[in-house]
């Protein structure tokens, strides 16, 4: 039996440097999207906002179409999301608790390609991305992302770990299919972990900038992270322009994150105590 006591003052000092840490940086950056690019330059540190943060935003959006960007991003980091969580729940609870030939042999190609670099994949995959004609087009993004390996090894260890065997096969003696022994069994047991796959996998492509430079039109089909780039090249670096819109770009990602926090933290808790 595992004794819990309480949390001495040291912990929570610890424990508050670490939040602030890690807070810091987006809270700076905040603070310089609120001044001009000259404050940037003084001695003095930038802690307080200032009163610049509105101009800064108009500027941000007459320099680059960046709702347009925001729109892809959107579009593709949540195409990207529910496809991951969804086929990659799929593969894990087969791979886990579904009985059928070169199970074994199938897992370990999945994971034997999570080891290959992904750089070695480009060029194949953009002769791929032109042959289909999707050049310039948000499909030439979304579908190489549909599904990863790393995806179906994180719902493998779920099922493993949060679904029993005896319930897959109680329902399978009961004439349940496949899919509604997924949907009422598996299902709930692994929510809290296909939410930390939701996140990890919207912020990875939310976040990407090298494949969309590639195989998308910098005027016509931009993300985010493109029009960021944009914003941060010229013949100067406008610091106040080029922070606005990475605190605007990062809103999103903190939307998500208060609307699925909780199961966030209820993963991490279940899997520190294993209940």
């Amino acid at each position: 039996m595992i004794r819990r006591g309480r949390a001495g003052a040291w912990v929570y000092a610890v424990l508050v440097g670490l939040v602030a840490s890690s807070l810091f940086p987006l809270y700076w950056s905040f603070v310089v999207s609120t001044r001009d690019n000259a404050a940037i330059g003084e001695t003095s540190p930038l802690l307080l906002p200032g009163g610049h943060l509105f101009d800064n935003i108009q500027r941000v959006f007459t320099t680059v179409d960046f709702w347009l960007a925001i729109g892809n991003s959107l579009i593709v980091a949540t195409t990207v999301m529910v496809s991951n969580v969804v086929l990659s729940s799929f593969a894990g609870f087969s791979f886990a608790r579904l009985r059928f030939r070169g199970r074994n042999t199938l897992f370990l190609i999945v994971i034997g390609s999570a080891m290959v670099p992904a750089q070695l994949g480009v060029v194949p995959l953009y002769l791929v991305v032109s042959d289909f004609g999707w050049y310039g087009r948000l499909e030439a993004v979304i579908v190489p992302a549909l599904v990863s390996a790393f995806g179906v090894f994180w719902m493998r260890q779920a099922c493993e770990g949060s679904i029993d065997q005896d319930l897959v096969d109680a329902a399978t003696v009961d004439g349940a299919s496949i899919l509604r022994t997924f949907w009422h069994v598996a299902v709930p047991a692994i929510r809290p972990q296909a939410t930390v796959l939701a996140m990890v996998t919207f912020l990875g492509a939310w976040n990407d900038y090298f494949w969309p430079l590639v195989v998308l039109d910098p005027a016509q089909t931009p993300t985010v992270q493109v029009v960021l780039s944009q914003l941060a090249s010229g013949y100067f670096t406008d610091y106040a322009l080029m922070l606005t819109g990475a605190t605007l770009g990062v809103l999103p990602v903190i939307v998500l994150f208060v609307l699925l926090g909780r199961n966030l933290v209820r993963s991490i808790s279940t899997g520190l105590t294993g209940a």
